[in-house]
């Protein structure tokens, strides 16, 4: 990002005291996250029993940690990696790194509750990103070029899909860096959906709005290819800070900063090796390409299937008929590369998108009303888009419409948000049981529901479709809802919670608070 857009934010020195003093730990890549998480109980897994990536391998974590909108049977548990894959003995497999907040607040060092406050804080508190030398940089110890003979990326990296359904298989973590080709110091870089299309070339698929799909448009429109970086086996800092959008990420804004800012040291680029862009210098894997301008693909023309992958709301994406195409020039790894994933619709999506969202909503309140909105929580059953908890602190008899203008705002600011459930302060927004106890006791239907009908939302609900509702015009049109489940500011000494003594229960049952 240029000088010139970071005059709104105060930009960190390196090795400069965090200003909240989390302690942050020493992560700079996937495989310090991984040393870490080894020293945790119950955060880390491996197994040596062959898998096969073709739905045999999600299905196995579905089980074991997938968690958050996949179909039950599945849970919240460690990350996993499998050192076997069938047809790769020189991969390895990792999935489930970021699905725990627990784990999450080990790797990024603000308590679990806290983690969007510190997302909202970095996002203030950045530090840029900083090009470093190619000599003996990690991400290109090994290097496959795709006009050497023999060259095909679907016999260099493992293929993975979800279920039988699958256009074909996916990187579902392959951060894209791309820049503005009036400007190469205008980058961006989101998280697409990318799908194997042959030996060199993906298809890449663009939720409304985002800004490399900008840059690729400007591109197109002067006939040229955009050069685009897929880079894939990160710090979990760069991954979560990447999900940041508009309007908290406007467009020059690069979000590599975000993640600088939570680790208190810059993020490391390095030139690459075949086109005109850079990559993460310590990623596990990163492929270079070009977006072609004016070649478009069906996202299953080779499966015909119809579907996608699985999507963050926890059904079958449908496929797309014509998608923009990456050519693929090469592929460098680091030496016995982990290939990073995840599960469509599971808690690791929830997470990266969630942290985000909570910490855009928590920003833009805390500058319009002060003090009244103490946390956001966006809740795993929206996928961390559709659904928000909102707690808030009333101070007079006034806020309680500030407490309406507030869930306006998170409306506003995230335009992915379907549903706003406010909550006052002696609720646990992150306990779902505590929500609903609010809903029943706080709550009247006619009373307290706002409807705003016919805005923006997401393509990827279902419901968002005139289909559905013959009202709609367009697909990704919807009708949002605030329920407002919070005791009126004159009747709040009347409900009052029933008061216990507050004890250390540790003396009666050690074992269940070490």
């Amino acid at each position: 990002m240029s000088q010139k857009n970071l005059a709104n934010y105060r930009v960190l020195k390196p090795g400069e005291p965090h200003p909240q003093g989390w302690n942050i730990p020493p992560v700079n890549d996937l495989r310090s996250a991984i040393n870490l998480l080894k020293t945790l109980s119950g955060h880390y897994i491996e197994t040596d029993r062959e898998v096969d990536p073709n739905t045999e391998l999600a299905g196995v974590y579905r089980y074991i940690g997938a968690g958050g909108t996949v179909m039950r049977p599945t849970r919240i548990g460690p990350a996993m990696m499998f050192n076997n894959i069938k047809g790769f003995p020189e991969s390895r497999v990792l999935v489930g790194l970021m699905a725990s907040r627990e784990r999450v607040s080990a790797l990024l060092g603000a308590p679990v509750h806290e983690l969007g406050i510190q997302m909202a804080d970095a996002r203030k508190n950045v530090m840029p990103p900083v090009i470093i030398d190619k000599t003996q940089v990690p991400c290109q110890e090994v290097v496959y070029r795709a006009e050497d003979v023999g060259f095909d990326l679907r016999k260099i990296l493992p293929m993975l899909t979800n279920t039988n359904e699958d256009a074909g298989p996916y990187f579902c973590l392959g951060l894209v860096l791309g820049s503005d080709p009036d400007d190469y110091d205008n980058v961006d870089v989101t998280i697409h959906r990318l799908c194997v299309q042959s030996k060199d070339a993906l298809s890449i698929f663009f939720a409304p709005g985002r800004h490399i799909d900008i840059f690729r448009k400007k591109a197109e429109a002067g006939g040229e290819p955009l050069a685009v970086s897929i880079n894939i086996g990160l710090d979990p800092a760069i991954y979560i800070g990447a999900e940041f959008e508009a309007p908290t990420t406007p467009f020059g804004f690069n979000e590599l900063c975000v993640a600088g800012g939570l680790r208190g040291k810059p993020v490391e680029l390095v030139e690459c090796l075949s086109i005109k862009q850079r990559a993460i210098a310590h990623a596990e894997i990163v492929i270079e390409g070009e977006i072609l301008p004016n070649i478009r693909v069906a996202e299953d023309q080779n499966s015909h299937t119809g579907k996608a992958m699985p999507e963050f709301p926890g059904y079958m994406g449908e496929a797309n008929p014509l998608l923009p195409v990456i050519k693929v020039k090469v592929i460098t790894t680091r030496k016995n590369p982990i290939l990073q994933t995840l599960v469509g619709p599971g808690e690791e999506h929830v997470i990266l998108a969630g942290l985000p969202t909570e910490a855009s909503i928590y920003m833009k309140c805390e500058e319009a009303l002060p003090g009244l909105v103490k946390n956001v929580y966006a809740h795993r059953a929206g996928g961390g888009k559709f659904l928000a908890i909102l707690q808030v602190e009333k101070r007079n008899v006034g806020d309680d419409g500030m407490t309406r203008q507030a869930a306006l705002i998170a409306l506003a600011v995230y335009r992915e948000l379907k549903n706003i459930i406010l909550v006052d302060d002696d609720v646990d927004l992150f306990d779902t049981d505590d929500v609903l106890w609010a809903m029943q006791t706080r709550y009247i239907s006619d009373l307290d529901t706002l409807f705003v009908p016919g805005v923006a939302g997401h393509v990827l609900d279902p419901s968002q479709q005139p289909l559905y509702d013959p009202r709609l015009t367009a697909k990704g049109t919807t009708g949002k809802t605030i329920f407002d489940c919070t005791v009126p500011f004159h009747l709040k000494r009347t409900f009052i919670r029933a008061q216990f003594k507050e004890v250390d229960p540790s003396l009666w049952m050690p074992s269940l608070f070490s």
